[in-house]
């Protein structure tokens, strides 16, 4: 059996956050599982809930770990490195999904390694897996308008106008991981940076 991919969706728990801009990476892995069939359930030795399904049908189909951490956004790690150890799953096979505050509102950035921008889950997961080297599939949300926080601004939901949107955006950003995944990073670059 090949070794899975994980896939953690940064959030935070509780019906409270479910619609904010923060919680986008638990939107992605969401649509993932529901594609795929797969539920999620409380992880035994994890503060995560989690969804094992494949890409695909058959042995030859990428096994998945999707993942949401139910701590808050900054202690996203321990959940990450927690299942990383459980089932065995190597930093270059790590994905996480997450908001950006730096990339306009729907685009999508695809990477692998590099800094954390300010974004606490990136830099929990980072110190926690010991490692920076996992690839993130970047949700753009744009910067907040005039003066306005951008603490408040990701914990707010997304505008009316944006909610028009999102569905579409959301299911895009899932298409991205899934390619990171099934063709690479450079492949799904040159597909989804276009946008």
């Amino acid at each position: 059996m090949s070794e899975p991919w994980l896939v953690v969706g940064l959030g935070n728990p509780g019906s409270e956050y479910a619609k904010n801009r923060h919680n986008v990476g638990f939107m992605i892995v969401d649509l993932i599982a529901e594609r795929t069939g797969a539920r999620f359930g409380r992880h035994r030795k994890a503060a995560a809930e989690v969804a094992e399904t494949r890409l695909g049908v058959g042995d030859s189909a990428p096994r998945l770990v999707l993942a949401k951490p139910m701590t808050y956004m900054n202690l996203s790690g321990g959940p990450a490195a927690a299942l990383s150890q459980f089932y065995k799953v190597p930093v270059e096979r790590i994905i996480a999904a997450h908001d950006e505050l730096d990339i306009p509102f729907g685009a999508l950035r695809l990477k692998r390694g590099g800094g954390e921008g300010g974004h606490n889950g990136l830099r929990s997961m980072a110190k926690s897996l010991g490692n920076k080297d996992f690839y993130r599939v970047r949700f753009g949300i744009g910067r907040p308008p005039g003066r306005q926080d951008p603490a408040d601004f990701v914990l707010r939901d997304f505008s009316p106008v944006e909610r028009k949107e999102i569905d579409f955006l959301v299911d895009r950003a899932a298409d991205a991981v899934e390619a990171v995944i099934r063709t690479g990073l450079e492949s799904a670059q040159n597909t989804y940076h276009a946008g």
